[in-house]
């Protein structure tokens, strides 16, 4: 199974994690963006628990119309597949346009994430 992450994405995801745990205030750029193909759940993450790795911070929409930001585990999404038995895919060309808070405004006034 291929990973979700690139080793890249998961540095960057480690590094806006410490500078959450060590109390600095941060709205980071969304590192990835991952999605069910067949489902409609989208999750940008934003970064990546130091001390488990695998508990990610970012927002999430399981396209109910109520996206929000939360945490998830890795390794629980890469378990997931979709009605067609898709799994969760990491959108290889996502460019973060703004940071994740403004992500997270725009979903909640549409009802999931835009762009």
């Amino acid at each position: 199974m291929k990973p979700l992450i690139t080793e890249d994405e998961r540095q960057r995801l480690l590094a806006h994690g410490q500078a959450r745990a060590d109390g600095q205030a941060i709205d980071p750029l969304p590192v990835v963006r991952l999605f069910t193909p067949d489902a409609h759940l989208t999750w940008l993450l934003a970064s990546l628990d130091s001390a488990d790795g695998d508990t990610a911070y970012g927002l999430i929409d399981l396209g109910l119309g109520m996206p929000e930001l939360g945490t998830v585990k890795l390794s629980d999404l890469a378990s997931i597949v979709g009605p067609r038995k898709l799994p969760v895919m990491r959108d290889r060309y996502f460019q973060a346009a703004r940071p994740l808070s403004e992500y997270a405004r725009l979903a909640q006034e549409n009802g999931g994430i835009v762009d």
